[in-house]
């Protein structure tokens, strides 16, 4: 059993993570694995709410997962910065997460930005 901590973010953050948790309930099925999920409300809104970006302990309470889906973050009416560094930046520092990675597959007569690139 997998467990996963969901941080759909703001914006379209959360309709893009909802998407993807269908597509990991199918990979579920025809892969024949099983995963739960715990959902984070670390976001604009909720510094809106309570002016913190994220509580004590958070980082402590993701350790506990094998996997964080994060959802965009960022908030029109949150000065930029603060959400960048208190929650995307002060995440990666505490659990040594480095990398951002977002897979990309380049397709023959595709323009991209990436379109020079090699693997």
């Amino acid at each position: 059993m997998y467990k996963i901590a969901v941080l759909p973010g703001d914006g379209t953050g959360p309709e893009v993570v909802a998407e993807g948790l269908k597509v990991l309930s199918a990979a579920a099925k025809k892969f024949n694995f099983t995963y739960e999920t715990a959902n984070f409300d670390f976001g604009g809104e909720r510094y809106k709410r309570t002016g913190e970006t994220l509580p004590d302990g958070a980082a402590d309470d993701l350790r506990k997962f094998n996997a964080i889906y994060l959802g965009a973050i960022g908030h029109p009416d949150v000065k930029p910065g603060i959400l960048e560094q208190g929650i995307l930046l002060r995440l990666r520092f505490e659990l040594d997460q480095y990398i951002n990675l977002r897979p990309v597959k380049l397709y023959p007569g595709v323009e991209t930005p990436l379109k020079d690139k090699g693997p």
